[in-house]
């Protein structure tokens, strides 16, 4: 009958040792099912963090913007400002008013509209400061340099206007708001972009409006999204 059958101990303890490596392969892939679920809970819980935040900065982004423009909403018009709702830039698009022609120097007018404009602008944003990275004061040119000059030389000339502009501009409000000093001097940049940055009109250079400067608030979305990456 055992030759009949095929039956012997060998093939009863093959059946076994076949029993056995099937349980451990359903074993590990338990295991591997369960890190993979695990990874997915923990992706999906970063994920989620990170959606919170970017929540948060569009919420951020619409209540500074309106703060701004509720404030100043009588002013924009007569300053020749813009309020950008996307970068939150306060554009100040005069330059004939804020200097004189290839002058770093502030214009008598220009320092008036920051004597009422820079202490409103920074109270606004009293409280908004635990998000925001920093308040950046930008400033712009045209491409157009000294007459007779290359395009390399008027870029650099015009970076040299334009970082000292937006410094006179930082040292103008730093004086005053003397009780405000520490906290300008940690979150108050000035930068000068020279003509990096240009308005464009229909493909073509709109030098008037690129000849500004920008009061910019930059919230810190980033950054925190990053921590959240770096301690998970």
């Amino acid at each position: 009958m055992e030759k009949l059958f095929g039956t012997s101990k060998d093939s009863q303890e093959s059946g076994e040792h076949w029993l056995t490596v099937s349980d451990l392969m359903a074993g590990l892939m338990m295991v591997f099912l369960f890190i993979a679920i695990v990874f997915m809970m923990i992706t999906q819980q970063e994920n989620n963090k990170i959606k919170d935040v970017a929540v948060a900065y569009q919420q951020n982004q619409v209540a500074i913007y309106e703060a701004l423009q509720q404030e100043f909403k009588d002013d924009l018009d007569k300053w020749g400002a813009t309020i950008d709702q996307e970068t939150l830039a306060f554009n100040f698009q005069s330059p004939d008013v804020l200097f004189a022609n290839n002058e770093t120097r502030l214009s008598t007018a220009y320092k008036d509209i920051l004597d009422d404009f820079f202490p409103r602008y920074i109270n606004v944003l009293k409280p908004y400061r635990d998000s925001l990275d920093e308040i950046r004061i930008e400033g712009h040119t045209s491409s157009v340099g000294l007459r007779g000059s290359t395009e390399a030389e008027a870029y650099f000339y015009n970076m040299r206007l334009s970082q000292g502009r937006t410094r006179a501009v930082l040292e103008y409000g730093y004086a005053l708001m003397p009780e405000e000093a520490d906290w300008i001097k940690a979150n108050i940049a000035a930068v000068g972009f020279s003509s990096s940055r240009l308005v464009m009109k229909d493909g073509v250079e709109d030098a008037a409006k690129s000849r500004r400067v920008s009061f910019r608030a930059i919230t810190n979305a980033d950054i925190q999204i990053k921590r959240i990456l770096e301690n998970n």
